[in-house]
């Protein structure tokens, strides 16, 4: 009797836990991200709503330019001036903060003061704050309303929880502006009581921006007034339903007769028109749902998180390692409309035809890391990727060097969109035109007017200069190393001539190195060394960094740099004292030189691949110390969390790859060097559908590794190809 109702038992206990494990919530790794980290110390992130790489920054502003608020957001400050819809992430410029939104009423009139000009401000408190991917809220203390900013790809969405008050208004600030960044000309104009468009012209890093608008109100407009704010001691009102000035701002006035009345705006950017800010808003944002666009903007940002499933008891371990990702696909930013419309970098309108332009591409920094970890999860945006340096190609006759908002800033060094593309190319991605951009590496490598290009070609380095800063030696390196991905690139294409020329430019770095100092020296046209030389002082010379944080700067020919230095153990004891030779208390370092071990500097890109040199002469487990040691010392979950400017995503993409036990020393030949992992297990969804694992048995007190084997045999070397990687399967780690 009892065996007749064990079969009905059995199936309904299996019904049972495939019911439970139905109704398992699937992992939101939004919830592990933390924005605010990066907006204290040397970061400048900013915490505000976007998606990825969305044209729209919606973020706070505090309202105070410095160096500290270059995104427009500083943790320690205690005021919001409103909320502007561009922002750069985590780098040393000053720029954007486009049409800036302020709400207010008659509860109060703090003002701050910069330059003359007074600015309505809030003060607010991080305990009345909030932000997570796509999302941002604070109350603004002052005023008792309650802010809230969500974002699709072009448009940016504010909702404003009133109490009641017979002063309550929306100001569309144009003439605002902070640091390098002030407005040239602006416009709006007032369509209905629910509408208005406009525009803000503006210069500073990038000369010429331009940011079209349309703003659509849920509640009608009760008054209005256009004013004239150029003079700060003479403010003018102007009559009629538009104005156009240098600065501009419009006060909206809203009936808010309720203790909670709210007021939501739409607004629709473009840098190309008016029209094209109107059709990206009716694309993007038709509903007046606020929750359903927050909600859509938390599911993209997911499933771009999900992509890499990380395992591991160390929360603080996840909440690094997703804020990471997240901050990994902030830029580049998105720069055409709907149908495609965008300013070219030659100032004139042009339409992306089959792909989506992008910009903010902040190369110096990105070609390293970030841009290789595009091409393993997010391969399906790098030809776009390309596609707009070719654009920029076709206006300008050059690749980007560091471009922004349809403008070339020339900020840093190299021609470093080349191992973008060629990396891209090595690793089979090639939905590009691959002809055009050989032809444009190479215009970009024979360019005689760029910087100290000229020299450079005529005499194989760049001489200093004694007039002004010129990063003479950092400028020979960067050089060489371009060359290298364009010989390459050209042996690969069967262009042996070009390969054999630019093969030669890739030793350039030869020419400053100098066995007495053993460093890299700079030297005069006569081709003779520099005579004070002290290898940690900063100089005029060095980008950014000194003698010794761009010694080992040779990724393209690291046997060829051992070779000259006396062979490996030369090597491994100047690597050695790279880590333990610290600055005194008296040495002067620059705002670049933090996340300090010994003259390492994690906060700046020169030597981000420094430490896995030791592999090149067989000490990985050296490496394998110290890389564990940076990941675990530099980065945090917290506003300080980030040890130095967090540069468009080079510095999250440093610990993203080297937490899987990857990074590219050479990012322009597709092979990846190889570390220790972070996590226990990390499962990667690669671009092309196939999954790879990465299981290690590390630890942060242990942090060695005895051998490396993917799907089941050794690797060598430790260095593995991407092509190998991108098969999928099991990369293990043991220990």
């Amino acid at each position: 009797m009892k065996i007749k109702y064990l079969f009905p038992l059995f199936l309904l206990t299996i019904w049972g836990c495939t019911t439970n494990e139905q109704k398992q919530e699937p992992v939101k790794y939004t919830s592990y991200v933390n924005p605010f980290v990066g907006t204290d110390g040397p970061g400048n992130t900013y915490p505000g709503a976007t998606v990825p790489h969305g044209m729209v920054q919606l973020s706070p502003d505090n309202g105070i330019s410095g160096w500290d608020r270059i995104a427009g957001y500083f943790w320690p400050d205690s005021t919001i001036a409103g909320f502007s819809h561009t922002h750069l992430s985590g780098t040393g410029a000053g720029d954007l903060y486009d049409i800036l939104v302020t709400p207010r009423n008659g509860k109060s009139d703090r003002v701050v003061v910069e330059a003359g000009y007074e600015r309505p401000v809030s003060l607010f408190s991080h305990d009345k704050e909030h932000a997570e991917p796509g999302y941002y809220t604070v109350d603004l203390l002052d005023y008792n309303i309650k802010a809230e900013l969500t974002a699709t790809d072009r448009t940016g969405f504010h909702k404003y929880t009133f109490p009641k008050d017979d002063k309550s208004q929306i100001i569309f600030n144009l003439g605002y502006s902070l640091n390098w960044d002030g407005p040239t000309d602006t416009y709006i104009k007032v369509i209905n009581n629910k509408k208005i468009v406009g525009y803000r012209f503006s210069s500073g890093w990038a000369p010429v921006q331009r940011e079209y608008f349309v703003a659509e109100f849920s509640a009608p407009i009760d008054s209005y007034e256009l004013m004239n704010s150029e003079d700060p001691k003479k403010l003018q009102i102007v009559d009629g339903n538009e104005i156009q000035a240098k600065k501009t701002r419009g006060y909206f006035n809203f009936k808010t007769d309720d203790n909670k009345n709210v007021i939501l705006v739409k607004v629709g950017l473009s840098n190309a028109s008016i029209e094209g800010a109107e059709k990206n808003l009716a694309a993007e944002n038709t509903s007046w749902d606020f929750d359903l666009v927050k909600n859509e903007a938390s599911e993209k940002w997911n499933n771009e998180l999900s992509k890499i499933e990380v395992t591991t008891p160390n929360e603080e371990h996840k909440k690094v390692f997703y804020t990471a990702m997240y901050q990994s696909l902030l830029a580049p930013t998105l720069l055409s409309d709907v149908d495609g419309g965008y300013k070219g970098a030659d100032q004139k309108n042009h339409v992306a035809k089959g792909y989506k332009k992008y910009d903010t591409f902040s190369l110096w920094d990105t070609y390293r890391a970030a841009h290789p970890l595009y091409t393993m999860i997010h391969a399906e945006r790098v030809p776009d990727m390309i596609k707009s340096f070719l654009s920029h190609y076709d206006e300008t006759g050059l690749l980007p060097v560091w471009s922004m908002k349809g403008n070339e800033t020339n900020m840093m060094i190299g021609y470093h969109a080349v191992p973008v593309i060629t990396d891209a190319y090595f690793k089979g991605i090639r939905d590009f035109d691959v002809e055009k951009a050989y032809e444009a590496c190479k215009a970009s490598a024979m360019n005689k007017e760029g910087d100290s290009m000229e020299d450079y070609i005529k005499l194989g380095y760049v001489p200093l200069n004694y007039d002004h800063e010129n990063w003479s030696v950092s400028k020979t390196l960067e050089y060489a190393y371009d060359d290298w991905c364009i010989a390459e690139f050209a042996k690969a294409l069967g262009k042996e001539d070009d390969y054999k020329y630019f093969a030669k430019r890739a030793e350039n770095w030869r020419h400053h190195y100098d066995n007495e100092s053993t460093f890299m020296r700079p030297k005069d046209k006569n081709g003779k060394f520099i005579e004070h030389f002290i290898a940690k002082e900063y100089t005029d010379h060095f980008c950014e960094s000194n003698a010794w944080q761009y010694f080992f700067y040779v990724p393209q020919n690291v046997d060829g740099l051992i070779d000259a230095m006396g062979g490996a153990d030369r090597f491994e004891q100047k690597l050695d004292s790279m880590f333990s030779y610290y600055p005194t208390p008296e040495d002067n370092l620059p705002i670049f030189s933090t996340g300090m071990i010994g003259q390492y500097a994690h906060g700046n890109e020169p030597s981000h691949h420094v430490a896995y040199l030791y592999n090149y002469i067989n000490k990985p487990h050296k490496a394998q110390k110290m890389i564990n040691k940076i990941m675990n010392t530099q980065y945090k979950s917290t506003p300080d969390g980030v040890c130095g400017n967090e540069d468009c995503g080079q510095m999250s993409s440093w610990f993203i790859l080297s937490s899987l036990g990857i990074y590219p020393v050479n990012p322009g030949n597709g092979v990846y060097d190889l570390g220790t992992p972070l996590f226990p297990k990390a499962v990667v969804h690669l671009s092309n559908g196939k999954t790879l694992t990465v299981i290690g048995h590390q630890t942060k007190d242990s942090p060695t590794v005895s051998k490396v084997v993917f799907n089941g045999k050794e690797i060598k070397g430790y260095q593995i190809a991407n092509a190998d990687l991108m098969q999928g399967g099991t990369l293990e780690f043991v220990k």
